[in-house]
């Protein structure tokens, strides 16, 4: 897996994510065509482990986190940006998400929970704001960020 093979098969998600709004309704769709028993979800995954593995993926770290935008929003991203972070036990900065937030949660080790969710995704709505949260061991998460913002906060 290459960072630009990585892109095709991002922005073939995103081609259906397109101009939808990101609600419960989105999240209801996403866990049920490409939750986690989906080939979709599997090939996210492996490609997030092994970007993470090669090392372009995941290319910070800070405050115990290992994350990184490895794409700024694009047309052929249908406007998202893309981010993925490295996450074990442990509670992220608080921050809004201005246009709202699509997470693809993968748990790596133990029964990771992100934000109380599992494997799968969580959709949230614009204006929502979080400390993201992985619990009960280790998770990659996959974010979709509609124009790339993201505003964090003092909280």
């Amino acid at each position: 897996m290459t960072p630009t093979e990585f892109r095709a098969r991002i922005a073939t998600l995103t081609a259906q994510l397109a101009g939808r709004a990101l609600d419960a309704d989105l999240d209801a769709w996403l866990n049920r065509e490409h939750g986690a028993e989906s080939p979709t979800y599997r090939e996210l995954k492996a490609a997030c482990e092994a970007g993470v593995a090669a090392g372009w993926l995941c290319d910070r770290e800070g405050g115990g986190i290992r994350y990184g935008r490895i794409f700024k929003p694009a047309d052929d991203l249908h406007g998202f940006s893309v981010d993925v972070v490295d996450m074990a036990d442990i509670a992220g900065p608080h921050h809004v998400h201005p246009n709202g937030e699509i997470d693809l949660i993968m748990p790596i080790d133990g029964d990771a929970t992100f934000d109380g969710r599992p494997a799968g995704w969580l959709v949230c709505p614009p204006g929502s704001a979080h400390r993201p949260t992985v619990a009960g061991g280790r998770a990659l998460v996959l974010y979709l960020l509609p124009q790339g913002r993201i505003e964090f906060t003092r909280d």
